[in-house]
């Protein structure tokens, strides 16, 4: 029992943690990007429909990626080039997406999903317990904590991180040192948008193998609020996307046990609890502020 409930907490995570990773490096270069929702369900959908016509779990992966960079370069485009309102314009993006979705995804209605296979490591995925919970997932967990690794390395340890993080906490020494802040920006949106992109395919190849309208379900939403739960650090993003997986993976026991909780209730759960975090957080001045991007929201328009 408890081992099926764990290996339902790692797949209800899992999106939530890609998607987060993403987003991450996204405010961390001074971007506040609100349209994670509307790029997850369109990587959703896209990754869906691609698996679909070509028989292959891969391709579909790497078109929910594709979708969601496109999505991202509209959105860096408007808000980079443009300087458009970045709160807007995330928001406007995630009404585009959900509509988008609806209208791409209704010939693939009710049509069977094709899910990605687990894998098995030998010897590895054959001990008990251990085995079956960390040892016979499907690569999409393992690429999740790739990211985690890869993202704390390059934020942390190289000369590319240490100049997305000038970018994000003063864009405008960073351009005085000739270092171009639009671009760095740009590639980080476009980094963060295939994130998405890829939690959205999660959804619909491995999470729930199918395709359903909004089937994000907010989860995007939720993953804006990680970040921000996590003080803006990868590793603890993890504990965070854990967290929240575990949450929404036992209302779910809870309704299946029969508990005389109303249904509607146990689902609203993980955004209750997600809103509690950001009101706890806010409260604590100095918690908000660590390692808060000082340039967070903040249009920069180079004076040549």
């Amino acid at each position: 029992m408890f081992e099926a409930i764990l290996l339902t907490v790692i797949t209800a995570a899992t999106p939530l943690l890609i998607a987060a990773l993403g987003e991450l490096v996204v405010e961390r270069s001074g971007v506040l990007n609100l349209g994670v929702e509307g790029m997850m369900i369109m990587g959703a959908v896209v990754g869906f429909a691609a698996a679909n016509l070509t028989g292959s779990g891969t391709l579909g992966a790497l078109a929910a990626v594709l979708a969601g960079v496109c999505m991202a370069s509209l959105f860096g485009f408007l808000v980079l080039y443009l300087a458009t309102n970045q709160v807007a314009t995330g928001l406007s993006l995630t009404i585009l997406g959900l509509g988008l979705s609806g209208m791409i995804g209704e010939a693939f209605i009710g049509v069977p999903g094709l899910k990605l296979p687990r894998l098995d490591i030998p010897l590895l995925s054959d001990i008990p317990f251990i085995g079956p919970v960390f040892f016979q997932q499907d690569a999409l967990v393992y690429v999740a904590f790739a990211l985690v690794a890869l993202v704390s390395y390059v934020l942390f340890r190289t000369r590319m991180g240490l100049i997305l993080r000038a970018v994000g906490d003063n864009h405008g020494s960073a351009h005085a040192l000739g270092y171009s802040v639009l671009r760095v920006r740009f590639l980080a949106v476009l980094f963060g948008g295939g994130c998405a992109g890829l939690a959205g395919g999660y959804m619909s190849l491995a999470y729930t193998p199918q395709w359903v309208e909004n089937m994000t379900a907010g989860r995007g939403w939720i993953a804006l609020a990680l970040v921000v739960f996590s003080s803006w650090l990868p590793l603890r993003v993890v504990g965070g996307a854990y967290l929240f997986g575990a949450v929404t993976v036992l209302t779910f026991h809870a309704q299946a046990q029969g508990i005389g909780i109303p249904s509607q209730f146990l689902s609203s759960l993980p955004y209750l609890a997600t809103i509690l975090v950001l009101v706890v957080i806010s409260a604590n001045r100095r918690l908000t502020l660590v390692n808060t991007p000082a340039c967070l929201g903040k249009p920069f328009v180079p004076d040549r």
